[in-house]
Parts: structure tokens; sequence; C-alpha cells
């Protein structure tokens, strides 16, 4: 049997309990300092909390530490790690190397994407180490995928299925660094690819002029989930720890159903964790933020990476424009608004526009402000008012099957419960046999199945009596509640300690890419054969690596996307390299195209 997960983001513990509500196996959220979204910390005593409330369903709590250290803070990550194992965490998702070289707790270790981890022998290296998991590049293929679980079959591999992406290697962009002092590894990435740009050619010519060009759309593998999984991924990721409590709900329950649609067909894959959810809506990623939707590389380079127009949510198409009349705007479609509903279009120049509508009487919207559109313009929801109210309520109930045997003994009766993961406990009571006036079973059927307020849902109940005995209400309540307690936690907390492998790894070709950024961690790779290791480029602010003038390395490609790739048939045309993006301040950054690679470049200048 193969495990599968769905793993959901957490930005606090409301999102975090919202995600096992709506069907996640696991939870990633951050610790009090040191996560990778530095605007998305927690308390430990929430951290208790959600992990409580996670275990009882079997489903894991990960915890982000995945940034870069300094020496000063070596101490506190070493105590904070030590305080999210007394309270439950399930594992740490981590980057910097000095954790393998302290004396940790026996806690999972989870290797980060910000690793940069896209080769089977970068994999089997890491789980050498000890790592336990290993989170994928967003930019492998399914072959890819495919290729480095079969290297490593035995390597609980984690891929995102569905979020937000950064246009580099996670754990090689440098841009927020030099750009504005603000540095990714450190969780305070400024978005540097979400910012406009023209591009030029070396002679300054104009070949696209304020456009974000770095932005891409979202990414969206909701129709791959059984590739990925035959592929090797047994853990669905999925991106968003700065997302509110209605985009975790709908987007797990979203990737609830459509895991669960492959697991009724493919029995040989099954859920990591206990329950089944029941929803009052019908989930739908349009209706959460987007940029529009991709699968990135997942079946090779693909036109539809980006988002050029706007690095905004573009949200549900609900129609277009009909009619525009003075203080309104008429819409031709069947999708209903409501008053506060937030719209947005594309304008005569390819620029996204939005308004808010103020009031609605049917199809005739009437907007705070009349914007500049035309008839037959396409419309798109970004905001969705009865929406947000719907998922602001109670908006799934996760429950865990039982079933109940009750049957009589010697002394009296015995009450057994099976958990639907096969668990069972039984309790004897001592209690006088007494001749019921009338047939007990549907009493002591309907009692057995009435379960409040806890976790549990009544699936099968049998009465194995030889006689109709009676057993007043009250008693059978009560020894209902006690049986109950005794059912053991389906959480299963990983007990193992990584342990240093004494294989060698080469450097990187610019050793500052490996991230140090303190002396263990600088120990650990030193330890392994790697001598010459220039420091992280946070340990110099202002400053660039002496090796390179490399700011990101990514997969998307200025070339392919203009159409002036010459392996897809495309010619510069009066176009002459280098190209340079520039920004709207007047920064120019030279663009390299390694073709080999099949990567794109940008360099400071």
């Amino acid at each position: 049997m193969n495990a599968i997960e769905l793993l959901s983001p957490a930005r606090n513990l409301e999102c975090g309990i919202a995600a096992i509500d709506h069907g996640a196996d696991a939870v990633y959220i951050g610790a009090p300092r040191f996560g990778a979204r530095s605007a998305a910390g927690n308390s430990i005593d929430d951290i208790a909390r959600l992990c409580e409330y996670a275990h009882q369903f079997g489903s894991r709590v990960d915890v982000t530490v995945n940034t870069i250290f300094y020496d000063s803070e070596l101490d506190e990550v070493r105590q904070m790690t030590g305080e999210l194992y007394r309270v439950g965490v399930d594992a740490l998702i981590v980057q910097d190397m000095a954790l393998l070289e302290m004396d940790l707790p026996p806690i999972a270790l989870h290797a980060s994407t910000q690793m940069d981890n896209r080769t089977p022998e970068k994999v089997q290296w890491l789980s050498s180490l000890g790592f336990e998991q290993i989170v994928l590049a967003r930019e492998l293929s399914i072959d890819q995928i495919r290729q480095i679980h079969q290297a490593v079959p035995d390597v609980k591999l984690e891929a995102f299925v569905h979020g937000a992406l950064c246009v580099s290697f996670s754990g090689q962009c440098y841009a927020s660094q030099y750009c504005f002092g603000r540095s990714a590894n450190r969780g305070e990435c400024a978005q540097f690819c979400r910012l406009p740009f023209s591009l030029q050619d070396a002679q300054g010519k104009i070949m696209s002029r304020n456009r974000y060009l770095l932005s891409l759309r979202d990414m969206n593998r909701s129709r791959s989930i059984e590739e990925m999984m035959d592929a090797g991924v047994r853990s669905f990721k999925i991106e968003g720890r700065l997302k509110d409590v209605s985009y975790v709900k709908n987007i797990t329950a979203y990737y609830r159903q459509q895991i669960d649609a492959v697991l009724r067909h493919r029995p040989e894959y099954v859920r990591s964790s206990l329950g089944h959810e029941t929803y009052t809506f019908q989930p739908d990623p349009r209706r959460s933020f987007n940029r529009g939707f991709t699968e990135y590389f997942l079946h090779g380079r693909t036109p539809d990476i980006t988002s050029p127009q706007s690095p905004k949510s573009v949200g549900q198409p609900v129609g277009e424009v009909k009619e525009v009349r003075r203080d309104c705007i008429i819409v031709s479609g069947i999708i209903p608004f409501s008053n506060g509903d937030g719209l947005c279009f594309y304008d005569s120049e390819n620029r996204l526009q939005g308004f808010r509508v103020n009031r609605v009487e049917g199809n005739h919207l009437y907007p705070a402000q009349m914007p500049q559109i035309s008839p037959h313009t396409p419309l798109f929801r970004n905001f969705d008012q009865q929406w947000e109210r719907l998922l602001s309520r109670t908006s799934s109930v996760r429950k865990v099957f039982v079933d109940w045997k009750l049957s009589e003994s010697e002394e009296g009766f015995t009450l057994s419960v099976i958990r639907e993961d096969g668990v069972q406990v039984s309790e004897s009571f001592p209690y006088e046999h007494q001749l019921a006036r009338t047939d007990q079973n549907k009493g002591i059927c309907e009692q057995l199945s009435r379960l409040g307020d806890t976790i549990y849902e009544a699936r099968n109940i049998d009465v194995l009596f030889s006689q109709s005995w009676f057993i007043p209400h009250s008693v059978l309540a009560e020894w209902k509640r006690q049986t109950l307690l005794l059912l053991p936690s389906p959480s299963s907390i990983a007990s193992s300690v990584p342990h240093p492998s004494e294989d060698k790894i080469e450097a990187k070709d610019n050793s500052f890419l490996l991230n140090v950024s303190n002396r263990l961690s600088r120990q650990f790779y030193q330890s392994r054969g790697v001598c010459a290791i220039e420091p992280a480029m946070e340990i110099t602010p202002g400053s660039t690596p002496q090796s390179s003038t490399a700011l990101m390395f990514c997969r998307h490609c200025l070339r392919y996307s203009l159409g002036l790739c010459a392996r897809n048939g495309g010619k510069h045309g009066p176009f002459i390299e280098p190209f340079y993006l520039v920004s709207q301040d007047g920064r120019r950054f030279p663009l390299e195209f390694d073709c080999k690679n099949c990567q794109m470049i940008v360099h400071h200048a």
C-alpha cells in the first residue's frame, strides 16, 4: 500500500484547523521564527493546539524552519527545535545544513524545496543524510520525477500541486536581497519577479514595454494527480502560507475530492489519515485567488506559464459586457452577482483593471465608480462576496467511522468499538441481565449512534444478544463514553534522527549557491570535502559574490515566450543580444540564455 498525503498550508491556527476539517492529511505551518514566510510565524502554544487537533485524525503537523541562520541565531534555533518536538510536531521542513550539526531531539527532517532538489543524485544524497521526505523543485517534469523515484524508491517525495510560483529555482534567487536588502532565503522576499519591466536588446531597441515579464501564473495540477502518483509523488503540497482561511478551505477541499476520486479506483493507493468530509459548498479553485493556471513544466515547456499583464488575481470568468450605460453595466451570462463583488477586465492596452460593484439588479451592475469599459469585454470576478460569506461560516465537518459490537458475557456485557483503520478496543461491564418487555435492538442502535460532538460517526452496529436484554440509556451512554476513551491516537510521530553521511559532495560551480551563512553549515560542507565556500550573499549586505553576477536561475525563458527560441524555430529578427530587463527605476539586468540546460539566468549589471 502507498499512503498518499494531501499537505495544506496554515498561515495560523485557524487556517490549520480549517485545513484539517476540509481534508488535509498534513499541514505545514511557520515556526515562531526562521520560516521562509517571515510574516507567517506562529507561537509554540498555537502549534501545540494544532498538533492536538490534527493528531486525533492521524494528520501530521510539519513546521517550517527553512531559512538560513546566522551564527548569533544558532542557540535560539536549537532551543526552538526542542520546544517544537515537545509539543508534538511531526517534522521540521529545513534548508540550513547547520541543523545536521546540532544535537537535535528525535524529530524528522524534511528537505525544503529551498534546497534546490531536482536531480536523483541530490535526492539520494539527502536521503543518505537522514532526510525522511524531500520537497522536489517545482520545475521538474513528470519524467524527471519518475526518474528520481526509480533511483530512490524508498524516499517519500513531496511535490507542489497548486498555488503561486517563484520564477527562479527556490533557494537560488538573490534578486530581492541584491535590490532591496530583503533576503528570500531569510523569509523576506520583496517579490522582484512581480514587478513590471521593459525588455531591451543590445542596441537599446524596446522589445516589450512595462510588462510583468517574470510574473508567472499559479500552478494547478489537479488533472494530473493520478499521473503524479504513478511517477512516485506521495505528498501533494498546496502553496499558500500567506493565504486567508477561505482559500485554505476551498483549495484543500478541491484537492481532497480530486485525490479521493483516484483512490476509489486505485486500491494500491490509500489515504494517509483518517476521516471523511461533508462540505456545505462545491469547491472551485477559480473562485479563490489566482493569476490564471498552468501545470508549469509538468509535461514540458508550454507557452501558458506567464501572466505578463498583471501579477494580481484574475479570478473566475463571469460573462461579458453586453451594454454600458451612464451609471451601470449590463452583463450577458447566467452567473448571479452580489453587492460588494470585485470584478476585473483587460482594457484596450491589455492591462488588468478592476472595479467594485455597489449595487446589483439582475444582470445590471452599478459600480461604485464607473470604469472605462466597452461592450463585448470579458469580465472576471476576483472577489465573490457571497462565496466569502459562505466560507466564513462552518463549511465542512470531518468525521471518523466507527463500528460498534455489543455482546453479552457471563457477568454482564462487552462493548467493542472498531475504528475505520481497523483498530479495535473492548471493555467489559459487569451488569445484571434483565429481560426487556419489548425488543431493545432499535433503541440500543440509536443510543450507540449518538456520538455528539466527538469526531466519530457510527457506521455499523451489531447487537449480539441471545435474548432481548434491558440496558438503561444512561448506562449505555456511559459505557459508550468509556469505551471511546480507550481508542489510541492514530497519530504516529516520527522518531528517527538524521545520521550525517560520510559521503562526499561536489561543490556547485558557484559555491555561494550553498547559502552558507553560519559556522555549523560551513563545518558541515567542509567535512564533506567542500573547501572553497563563499559566504551567502546575506553575510555581506550590499555586495555580490565574487564568483558570479547571477541573481536568478529560471526555467522560464523570455526567448521562448517571445518566439525567439531557435530550438523552436524562432528568429531574433532585428534584435541583437545581449537582452536586458529594465526596471522602472532604470536599472538594467543582463540576461543569459543557457540553452544546454534550458534555463535563463538574470544577472546584475
